[in-house]
């Protein structure tokens, strides 16, 4: 039998079934547990997988949120089971390095994506590398993300972007209300590049960041690349993959 670690979302639902698992499971400390489980949407989740990182864990959500993509279904019944049954996949999330206006420095990690976008009424004016190489040289827009193959249904999605297999070794550049060039529909790049993405016009037009749910705002510029340092366990039950849900996602998205 797995010990297990729970954390659980602290709205109501959550509350009520707290008090149902831990009338029938052990909440062992989390140093010496062997798994972490997780009850919350994929919002929760994300602040988990960064906050418990260091504990070097795999992560077992399970979903009583919305629409729970990073997470398996809710049962309470058979939960050490599912646990043994379960699939792994690994995910390494994006670093950023971002430089204000005022020239201090920040940086965070993402799993899904970083997005930049516009603080104020004017459309942001940006200026996108990869490496030494100009990948666009002048984009207006609302803002631009980059999106990991984990982050690819999710935000990403929602703007048009592609839908990217977890095995692809990419990353998806999309751009959010795209003015100037109007047609421009983004670029994958592989997920060895190294990004930077510059503010065009500070004073005029200011833009803030954001990875996952951090924000920095009046960005000069951000740095953005894969950290294969850092590498997050998710367990899946074999009939609810990551991979199966994003092809899913694939699906939809082709018949539409």
């Amino acid at each position: 039998m797995n010990k297990l670690h729970f954390i659980f979302d602290k709205d109501k639902k959550n509350k009520k079934i707290k008090k149902s698992f831990f009338n029938k499971y052990k909440n062992y400390p989390i140093k010496f547990s062997k798994v972490i489980i997780v009850f919350g949407g994929d919002g929760f989740m994300l602040q988990i997988l960064k906050k418990y990182q260091k504990y070097n864990k795999p992560f077992y959500g399970i979903n009583t949120g919305t629409f729970g993509f990073l997470m398996n279904k809710y049962r309470l019944s058979d939960l050490n089971k599912n646990v043994e049954r379960s699939k792994s996949i690994f995910i390494s999330p994006l670093q950023m390095k971002v430089t204000t206006k005022a020239k201090k420095t920040f940086s965070a990690i993402a799993i899904n994506e970083i997005s930049l976008l516009r603080q104020s009424k004017q459309a942001a004016s940006l200026q996108i590398f990869n490496g030494r190489k100009i990948i666009i040289k002048k984009l207006i827009s609302d803002g631009v993300l980059v999106s990991t193959p984990a982050g690819s249904t999710a935000y990403n999605l929602s703007v048009n972007g592609p839908i990217l297999s977890l095995d692809s070794k990419k990353l998806a550049i999309t751009p959010i209300s795209p003015f100037r060039p109007r047609r421009w529909k983004g670029k994958i790049v592989p997920s060895s590049s190294q990004i930077k993405i510059k503010n065009l016009n500070i004073n005029k037009r200011p833009i803030s960041v954001v990875a996952d749910n951090k924000e920095v705002r009046n960005v000069k510029t951000v740095n953005i690349k894969v950290n294969n340092n850092i590498q997050f366990k998710l367990l899946y039950d074999r009939n609810n993959s990551l991979t199966k849900k994003i092809k899913l996602e694939q699906i939809k998205k082709d018949v539409n």
